[in-house]
């Protein structure tokens, strides 16, 4: 994962893009490469999304959305200094704690004790 940011970040340098890559943009940027994975499947049945890397040209539009997708968070995380690795696994601990096996899904543990079903977490 360094090694990836590593080598994105002497990418950027010597295009001398460090100026334009400001936590906003890069977020921004994501969000547009998230949509733009999105949008291969837009219009697609549950069946047809789930065999959509069997046509060679979609797998391939699919791995470049996905890699676009990883690169700009990747960069996010070196601007910020994420570590992306660590942030998950924090995620991780506190979605098990928040949604407890057994629970029925989509109810965290603490919408589970609130009488009042409209209140927001």
């Amino acid at each position: 994962m360094q090694g990836l940011q590593r080598r994105l970040a002497e990418f950027a340098a010597s295009r001398e893009w460090q100026p334009y890559h400001t936590p906003k943009n890069l977020a921004a940027a994501l969000s547009v490469e998230a949509a733009e994975l999105l949008e291969i499947f837009q219009w697609l049945t549950p069946e047809e999304a789930d065999r959509v890397m069997e046509d060679p040209g979609t797998a391939h539009r699919v791995a470049d959305e996905v890699a676009d997708v990883l690169a700009y968070l990747l960069q996010f995380c070196t601007v910020l200094g994420v570590d992306p690795l660590v942030a998950l696994a924090a995620k991780i601990d506190r979605n098990e704690l928040r949604f407890p096996v057994g629970r029925p899904p989509g109810r965290s543990a603490r919408a589970a004790r609130q009488p009042d079903r409209h209140s927001t977490e």
